[in-house]
């Protein structure tokens, strides 16, 4: 449970990380860029804390689309919202 809260609290940016691999955390920040068609989804009533998608939109540079789910979904899209994840799925391959 411990290791769990701290990984939260690390994500968070509200604890430190281990020093140790402060190097490699840092070359993956950039990470690479996504060059495929891509649809991300997020329900409206998703409670984690998360960026906004204006944060990680240039990482896409292929066709790409963000799409909020409303009616109460929260962040198990193909259970919560069975319809638009398959639409999405169906959506990017015409992309």
């Amino acid at each position: 449970m411990d290791i769990s809260i701290h990984h939260y609290h690390w994500r968070l940016g509200l604890a430190p990380g281990e020093a140790k691999y402060d190097e490699y955390e840092a070359r993956l920040v950039p990470g690479p860029t996504i060059g495929v068609p891509t649809i991300t989804l997020e329900g409206d009533a998703n409670g984690a804390p998360h960026v906004p998608p204006s944060a990680y939109a240039s990482k896409f540079t292929g066709k790409y689309e963000h799409r909020v789910i409303t009616g109460g979904i929260g962040h198990n899209l193909p259970q919560e919202a069975p319809q638009a994840f398959a639409q999405a799925v169906v959506d990017v391959d015409r992309f």
